[in-house]
């Protein structure tokens, strides 16, 4: 049976959960995460547990916060002023807001506390410092 190597294109089935047991993300019931091995579209451990996989198998891997998205940092909680808000917005904690940053890159910042004059936003991925346990099924080796 043919096994995934670098550089193919795969299909696969996973779910995330956190060393509490908790699911945070997870394909099943939806469509298969698909990309291909060795692109660096997907974590790189998660992308090597599928090399040497056949179709129907599936591996159980755990990713260290350091290999995964990063410890959380305290330099990206920062106070932004309510006149740096969008004016349509009505701040409330555990909002997400979107940035671009100057090199054209979006990324997620979520509203960890309310100020009388703004807001404290962390702008840490929300899996930063957060150890990563996957259950991974290769679906299909696309040809």
């Amino acid at each position: 049976m043919t096994k995934a190597k670098n550089g193919d294109k795969v299909k696969v089935h996973y779910t995330g959960k956190l060393d509490n047991g908790e699911q945070f993300d997870s394909s099943v019931g939806s469509e298969p995460l698909e990309f291909t091995i060795g692109e660096g579209s997907v974590l790189e451990k998660f992308e090597n547990a599928v090399i040497d996989l056949s179709p129907g198998d599936s591996v159980d891997i755990h990713i260290p916060a350091i290999e995964a998205y990063g410890l959380k940092r305290e330099d990206l909680i920062l106070k932004v002023p309510s006149a740096n808000l969008p004016p349509d917005i009505k701040p409330e904690l555990g909002m997400k807001l979107q940035m671009k940053t100057e090199q054209g890159q979006i990324i997620t910042l979520t509203i960890v506390e309310i100020l009388e004059d703004g807001v404290m936003i962390d702008a840490n991925h929300e899996l930063a410092g957060q150890d990563l346990n996957f259950n991974i099924q290769l679906v299909e080796i696309v040809p």
